[in-house]
């Protein structure tokens, strides 16, 4: 969706709300597809002042692994991003506006890399995801599997046979 931003620029207290759907299922990670059904965008683009400020709320279903125990799941997720928007920079290392060529901001492209960007490297099934064992593989969420999980200090080997006698 590109939105036209000129009027907004050039008048104080204009407002442009939107609501859209961001189709990201293309996007490959972790050896999946995580998005099977369309992110929902809702938000605004607000002039305050001669502020710019772009923001917005990212709602999806991710589809991911867990990397604990390697079971795929699905978790609702809800973000929130923020920007000053910019037509016109002079700086053009300044990190800290988003530069609007010609008053047309692409916002399914700057969305995405949002979205993206805050994607945690590491997903979890559950807080309190146990994982599997080391051992034998099992999963340790469904079965206790009663290997012995101990890992003892190579160097205190001579001790712990000293104990065990």
């Amino acid at each position: 969706m590109i939105l036209d931003l000129k009027q907004l620029f050039e008048l104080d207290g204009e407002e442009l709300s939107f609501q859209e759907e961001l189709d990201l299922s293309p996007v490959e990670l972790w050896g999946i597809h995580p998005f099977e059904a369309p992110v929902q965008l809702k938000g605004s683009v607000r002039n305050r002042a001669g502020m710019v400020e772009l923001s917005f709320q990212a709602s999806y279903l991710l589809h991911m692994i867990c990397s604990r125990c390697l079971q795929e799941g699905q978790k609702q997720c809800e973000q929130l991003f923020t920007h000053k928007l910019a037509g016109e920079l002079n700086d053009q290392d300044n990190d800290e506006y988003v530069l609007v060529e010609n008053f047309k901001l692409d916002l399914d492209e700057l969305a995405a890399s949002d979205i993206l960007l805050e994607l945690p490297i590491k997903t979890l099934c559950r807080e309190d995801c146990k994982g599997l064992c080391p051992k034998c593989g099992a999963n340790l969420n469904e079965t206790d599997c009663g290997c012995d999980t101990r890992q003892f200090d190579p160097r205190l080997e001579a001790l712990r046979k000293l104990l065990e006698n």
